[in-house]
């Protein structure tokens, strides 16, 4: 078994959705949704992946390529099947929810 096998096996299969969220980048800040703080819940039962999310505005131009990126994100999780993704506006995003060491290497 490798190293990263080891680890994710250590994860619970919601903290390994999360990390494959990673890899979701928003198209307009550069970022990753989990980091930007768009990603508010995730939860994996039966094979099935439920992320709650939102995005930095309703109107949003990449909202639906975000939303379509998480969904595959959390398919290639291992013990993951599907996934439902389920947009919300509360709470409302805002900067303050971007991971603090991310804001302060943007100089937040």
């Amino acid at each position: 078994m490798n190293d990263t096998a080891a680890t994710n096996e250590a994860k619970s299969p919601s903290e390994q959705v999360r990390e494959q969220l990673k890899d979701v980048i928003d198209p307009e800040l550069g970022l990753n949704i989990v980091d930007l703080g768009l990603i508010y819940d995730v939860e994996v039962e039966d094979g099935l992946a439920t992320i709650t999310m939102t995005l930095t505005s309703p109107g949003c131009p990449a909202g639906g390529t975000i939303m379509a990126g998480a969904q595959e994100a959390a398919r290639r999780t291992e013990g993951v099947e599907d996934a439902d993704v389920r947009l919300v506006w509360k709470p409302f995003w805002t900067p303050d929810r971007i991971d603090p060491d991310v804001r302060a290497a943007l100089g937040f």
